[in-house]
């Protein structure tokens, strides 16, 4: 297989609202060991890549990074000792580039490995048509997948299902998913009822709501023009509350999270668009007996699992738009996040 010896990336050249974007020319990198070279083939638009845009997240994200982390690719190349995968082989990756050796890859914990690199973030990621990753954030994907979507299935797909396994969905409970219309929100709101959950769905895009309802949400509530919600969710459970809530939006829809919770309620947090302080009252956490959980990333386990739901039909990726990658396209998909018209994940493709 012919490999070229530059590619086309993605280069943030001015973070800003909007940033300037712009095509540039680098060299096709070369795997280390236990690493792969990948051919990007598809790689999905997440609200983490318009924060670095913007110029709003700046923590660890290295210098000059190719950002992009939902990569779906195809084996093109690989060092010796790599035995796992092929070249040929399609593959999903996972967010982190891990050791695969500390304490916490060896409990399955990949995604807050010691040593992890975070793709997209610390290291070049899948806004180009290469990328060098470990073998071991690799997991195959089935042929009756196609591109666009496998590239959701760690993030936001695995996302998705890691916050529901995390605030421990069962079947019989009422679920407040926030966000809803979002990448993850559309996901969690397929998880959750799934496990056979009575979905609220909550969005600020009303026109999203049929298409929420046909997720499997049982009710949609408009909280635009900053409504608390939660009194529509305790008026919807005759004042008994939410028995989980999976947060994809954070500190714009404080405290409402907290005020929906119903008795030994769990808030599973997994976003923060904002990144505002909020204020908490601990009493409210208190007598609630409640749980508030933090959740990020994805280990090699979910992911699997990801793929399996996915290649059983079970779950459907949910892409808005596929859009060519170059900056144009990257700003259309800046634009079409921002503004929240996007229904799921907006998608570019090489």
């Amino acid at each position: 297989m012919s490999i070229p010896e530059t590619m086309a990336a993605l280069s943030v050249v001015k973070p800003g609202r909007p940033p300037e974007l712009a095509m540039v020319r680098r060299p096709v990198p070369t795997p280390g060991p236990g690493e792969v070279l990948l051919r990007i083939d598809a790689c999905g638009f997440c609200h983490h890549d318009l924060l670095v845009m913007s110029g709003t997240l700046r923590r660890g994200v290295a210098q000059g990074v190719t950002l992009g982390h939902e990569i779906a690719g195809t084996v093109v190349g690989a060092s010796p000792e790599v035995t796992d995968v092929q070249v040929g082989d399609r593959v999903v990756s996972l967010l982190t580039a891990a050791c695969g050796q500390c304490v916490r890859c060896r409990a399955g914990r990949e995604h807050r490995c010691l040593a992890g690199e975070g793709i997209g973030h610390g290291r070049d990621g899948g806004f180009a048509e290469y990328v060098a990753l470990p073998a071991s954030a690799l997991v195959p994907i089935p042929d009756g997948i196609p591109d666009e979507q496998a590239a959701l299935l760690a993030c936001p797909v695995g996302v998705a299902l890691n916050g529901v396994e995390s605030a421990g969905v069962v079947s019989g409970e009422t679920v407040v998913v926030t966000g809803a219309g979002g990448g993850l929100g559309v996901h969690a709101v397929q998880m959750a009822a799934m496990r056979g959950a009575q979905v609220i769905a909550v969005t600020t895009s009303p026109d999203k709501a049929d298409a929420l309802e046909s997720l499997g949400a049982f009710v949609v509530i408009d909280a635009g023009d900053g409504m608390d919600f939660s009194e529509v969710v305790m008026a919807l459970t005759d004042d008994a509350g939410a028995d989980a809530v999976i947060d994809t939006v954070g500190s714009p829809l404080w405290p409402a999270t907290l005020r929906c919770l119903g008795q030994y309620g769990r808030l599973a947090l997994l976003g923060d668009v904002s990144g505002e302080a909020v204020s908490l009252r601990l009493a409210e956490v208190i007598f609630r007996d409640a749980q508030i959980l933090g959740v990020s990333g994805i280990s090699l386990e979910t992911l699997r699992q990801a793929v399996n739901l996915a290649a059983s039909g079970q779950l459907r990726p949910v892409i808005s738009r596929t859009l060519p990658l170059t900056a144009e396209g990257a700003m259309e998909a800046w634009r079409l996040v921002l503004e929240r018209r996007a229904l799921g994940r907006v998608v570019l493709a090489p």
